[in-house]
């Protein structure tokens, strides 16, 4: 049998239970019971499964996301609502997904530049103004109250009261019918807020009140109680992508 690479990430275990596995390769068992964050968990669902009359996808809250593209030459700067998704940790890149008839498609084909600004549950007003409003209208800096910054690395404007910002450069594109483009790009700068991160450039999560969209109730969620990490059943707690 060959011999599986050694990965950076994930160490692929053998046939067993997870407990014995990880009692095998770390020396211990996590503790019976065990649960990150306190509290009770979810009590399970129970009944019979049914098919919605719609499909859609349901996912639990994914990122709320500022992203800030310059705009045409004469026009106000965007500020835009849009899908988020991380595609890689390293090499650092992401991916957006716009819609043919959005205004920052269109921005981001001609700057190919732009910055992922992390609102805070604080924000959630000025963010919802931003979602339900087009460029076309007006300045939705001002719509939003939003205070318009500068990015460090790329030629595209910020949202100075997001904690987080990572500035992006796009590396390639996809055109999804029916009416979707997705846009991929490297994270060439991250610049944050002291106090959101520790010594080692790690997220301090508690310290941001990150909230994000749920797709499936059209509802924003605070992060809530802290349930695991990346590599909790093999002992790691070094992973942050």
């Amino acid at each position: 049998m060959t011999a599986m690479p050694d990965w950076s990430r994930r160490r692929f275990l053998g046939s067993g239970s997870a407990a014995a596995a990880v009692a095998a390769v770390w020396g211990c068992a996590p503790e019976e019971g065990t649960r990150m964050g306190g509290g009770r968990p979810s009590a399970p669902l129970t009944g019979p499964r049914r098919s919605l009359a719609e499909p859609g996808p349901m996912l639990p809250p994914v990122p709320a996301i500022l992203l800030t593209v310059n705009g045409r030459p004469g026009d106000p700067d965007e500020i835009s609502v849009l899908w988020t998704f991380v595609v890689s940790g390293d090499p650092p890149q992401i991916g957006v997904s716009a819609a043919f008839e959005h205004q920052a498609r269109e921005l981001l084909e001609i700057h190919d530049e732009f910055v992922l600004n992390v609102p805070l549950a604080s924000m959630v007003e000025a963010f919802d103004t931003v979602d339900m409003n087009s460029g076309r209208v007006g300045d939705k800096f001002e719509l939003s109250g939003l205070t318009r910054g500068a990015a460090t690395a790329v030629d595209a404007p910020t949202v100075e009261e997001s904690p987080i910002h990572c500035e992006c450069r796009i590396i390639d594109s996809l055109e999804l019918p029916p009416e979707r483009k997705l846009f991929f790009a490297e994270v060439v700068a991250t610049t944050v807020l002291e106090g959101a991160v520790d010594d080692a450039g790690r997220l301090i999560v508690p310290a941001v009140d990150f909230f994000g969209m749920t797709a499936g109730s059209g509802e924003h969620y605070t992060m809530g109680r802290r349930v695991g990490n990346i590599g909790m059943t093999v002992g790691r707690t070094d992973i942050k992508y």
